[in-house]
């Protein structure tokens, strides 16, 4: 008998047991450094490198303290991940922990959160690193792209060749395997690690305390605005839950390398904004379209030290660009693998183990965003689309302690249920000071989203389907029943072996 409408849009997938995966055909490659590093270098990017010109103005050194905020808003919200991940160790991040928790319909609302967050970012990090390309190739050879082959067309150009150009190169990678991938990010992450360690070692021989006198011109008001703008820095971070299917040992790497990268992120981004402040005084912040670089050649009176941090920028956004793609390619599998999305998302070519024809796919459309859309507007739209998502991770935490108090967790989130009801509050502060333009084309994604859903993913649903057809039977939230002589309980991947021996038995 077909499940109610209440049913179907409520039904949850089962918890995977024993680090089961739902019918995954992608390899465990990924080792606990590399994990961290996509964390890393799903975060570190554009932001820090040109983020103070905006958030100082805004907030004075205080700076320092909106850096501080943000990054306990997103800690906050990766303990909540990091319990999640070591309870529910399959890709798609928190579409996965909604669908195993809250339902298909909720589920859906955080795949559009989750779509707007990887597809948009994708596409604003590769504008933004076409500009850092520009400048590294006139430091040292004197030549600058076209204006034409620069810039959207709203500004006057005809497309941004070079983030084009980025999106085949990491499409590119992604496609030979993950392995390659991920070595190649981590390589990547330590090389603008050692760059931005490289201006703060430079920008503290130009130290002048003074720059500190007028801690906080702009008062709380300003301090918290300014996290709302560096909080796009900390977007990324999340990157690490989509590996869940592709991660060795995911109930326990996967959180380690959640607090890992935190810890690794926060530390760079204050060391880098104590030093640029001490560098330089904050009025001077204001329209430096330059950033760091710009800084260091102030302190040594040559272009070298900026040519250096060029050289840095243009690789940390490349490792942003290649992290995110390969996050939404891996939501899209999931969706895809549930029923929620095309079949073509979840076909993983059996000699790369990578989903090609996914990756092709999704890295045409983010070439056209970055090709033709300007970057102020890209990037507004990234940050609701995380904050969403972080706040639907909080309240599952919540949700999954009280339905399977007994569940193996590998990691718990401290101070329960204070730290997600804190994560819940920051994410709904640092929203409401986002502009209504920004919202409300938010909302009119997640119901374009929802209504593909209603008219396409319910009547596909993988979970619908066994639950209508009576090969599952459920007898719990989150459990099924396979067959009915043994009345056996079977979870997460379990269900996919336990049909066929249904079926044989038959």
């Amino acid at each position: 008998m077909a499940s109610s409408l209440r049913q179907q849009l409520f039904r949850v997938q089962p918890v995977p047991r024993d680090g089961g995966e739902r019918g995954s055909q992608l390899k465990r490659s990924i080792g606990l450094f590399p994990l961290m590093m996509i964390g890393v270098g799903g975060t570190i990017g554009t932001g820090i490198f040109f983020i103070l010109s905006e958030a100082v103005p805004i907030a004075g050194p205080a700076v320092i303290w909106s850096f501080i905020i943000a990054g306990l808003v997103a800690g906050l919200s990766v303990l909540c991940y990091a319990e999640l991940a070591s309870s529910v160790p399959v890709s798609g991040s928190s579409y996965s922990y909604a669908y195993s928790t809250l339902g298909e319909l909720p589920a859906m609302g955080v795949a559009a959160c989750l779509l707007l967050e990887y597809g948009v970012s994708t596409a604003a990090v590769a504008v933004g690193w076409s500009q850092y390309v520009n400048q590294l190739v006139k430091n040292l050879f004197g030549f600058e792209f076209p204006h034409e082959l620069l810039d959207a067309p709203e500004n006057g150009g005809i497309i941004n060749l070079p983030a084009v150009i980025l999106i085949g190169l990491c499409c590119l990678l992604l496609i030979r395997g993950t392995s390659h991938s991920v070595v190649t990010n981590t390589v990547m992450v330590v090389i603008k690690i050692a760059v931005l360690l490289f201006f703060v070692a430079v920008g503290i021989t130009g130290w002048n305390v003074d720059h500190f006198a007028n801690f906080a011109p702009f008062g709380l008001g300003g301090i918290m605005t300014g996290a709302g703008i560096i909080f796009f820095s900390f977007v990324g971070l999340d990157a690490v839950a989509t590996a869940g299917d592709e991660a060795k040992n995911p109930r326990r790497n996967l959180p380690i390398a959640l607090m890992g990268a935190l810890v690794v992120v926060t530390t760079v981004y204050v060391l880098v904004a104590v030093t640029g402040l001490g560098a330089q005084a904050p009025e001077e912040f204001e329209g430096q379209s330059a950033g760091l670089s710009a800084i260091l050649e102030n302190i040594v009176g040559a272009s070298w030290p900026g040519t250096i941090v060029a050289a840095g920028a243009v690789i940390s956004i490349f490792s942003v660009t290649l992290v995110v793609l390969y996050g939404q390619t891996r939501i899209l599998f999931t969706m895809s693998r549930d029923g929620m999305a095309p079949k073509i998302f979840s076909r993983v070519n059996p000699r790369t183990g990578t989903p090609i024809a996914n990756t092709i796919i999704v890295s045409i459309i983010v070439a056209i965003l970055a090709g033709v859309l300007p970057i102020n507007f890209l990037a507004e739209m990234t940050s609701i689309g995380t904050l969403a998502a972080f706040t639907v991770v909080s309240v599952a935490v919540m949700v999954l302690r009280h339905r399977e108090p007994d569940l193996e967790r590998k990691f718990r989130v401290p101070l329960y249920p204070v730290i997600p009801i804190l994560s819940i509050i920051g994410c709904l502060w640092i929203i409401k000071d986002l502009r209504p333009i920004t919202i409300i084309v938010f909302a009119l994604w997640t119901v374009l989203v929802l209504v593909w859903y209603f008219f396409t993913g319910r009547r596909n649903s993988v979970l619908g389907h066994r639950i209508d057809t009576g090969m599952i039977v459920l007898v719990g939230p989150g459990r099924y029943r396979v067959g009915s002589s043994e009345g056996e309980l079977y979870d997460g991947g379990d269900l996919d072996e336990a049909e066929d021996r249904e079926t044989t038995r038959r």
